[in-house]
């Protein structure tokens, strides 16, 4: 299992890594044609818009992974130790068979586009090429789903949610950003206390005015 999340974390970081620098590629080089040449390319939205598809479907499975999805588990924090955790592993499950059912469903869209043979407005890509995203997002997430029923069996973790701890660390760093910019403006604005600078002596000292 563990080395089953190793390979997918790979995958899941290098392509979003790829997607997310597709977009920003393809849409700074729109802008720079529109504005500049006057120009552009008719199947530029699209690229986007389809790479921006495959990047949420691969980030719903890597959010399950560092565990960012937001959730309300305020019910579930008054439960037992052990009631919470098998809460967490049917929750876990659950998601597990909604991935299921979106595969099937998916499965079946994608097949069809494939006998029919339609393509893409303006890329002219096969169109079951391009919602074949929904197969291995899914099938990701179901994956992850999987993967955190298991560490949450084994006590290696909490929730598929994100936690309080996260909620906790955000405050954290917050409150730190705060005092560092109060102790900033609190010796900007300190009284001048009579001691001089270095290399500005007082009046009468060698160096000073009289």
């Amino acid at each position: 299992m563990d080395r089953l999340g190793r390979s997918i974390n790979t995958l899941e970081e290098s392509v979003i890594a790829l997607l997310l620098a597709g977009m920003t590629l393809v849409t700074f080089s729109q802008v720079v044609a529109r504005y500049i040449f006057n120009s552009g390319a008719v199947w530029a939205l699209e690229l986007t818009l389809y790479l921006f598809a495959w990047l949420v479907l691969f980030g719903i499975s890597y959010g399950v992974k560092i565990g960012t999805h937001l959730g309300v588990d305020a019910v579930v924090n008054l439960l037992p130790r052990r009631t919470a955790r098998a809460v967490a592993v049917f929750a876990a499950l659950a998601c597990t068979v909604y991935a299921g059912i979106l595969i099937w469903g998916a499965w079946k869209y994608v097949s069809l586009m494939w006998m029919i043979g339609i393509r893409t407005e303006d890329l002219h890509l096969p169109r079951w090429l391009v919602y074949s995203s929904i197969l291995i997002g899914m099938g990701l997430f179901g994956l992850r789903c999987l993967q955190a029923a298991w560490l949450i069996v084994t006590g290696r973790r909490d929730s598929i949610i994100a936690s309080h701890e996260v909620e906790n660390l955000v405050s954290e760093q917050l409150a730190a950003a705060e005092a560092a910019d109060a102790a900033r403006a609190a010796g900007e604005r300190a009284p001048d206390t009579g001691h001089p600078r270095p290399g500005h002596p007082r009046p009468g000292q060698p160096g000073g005015r009289a």
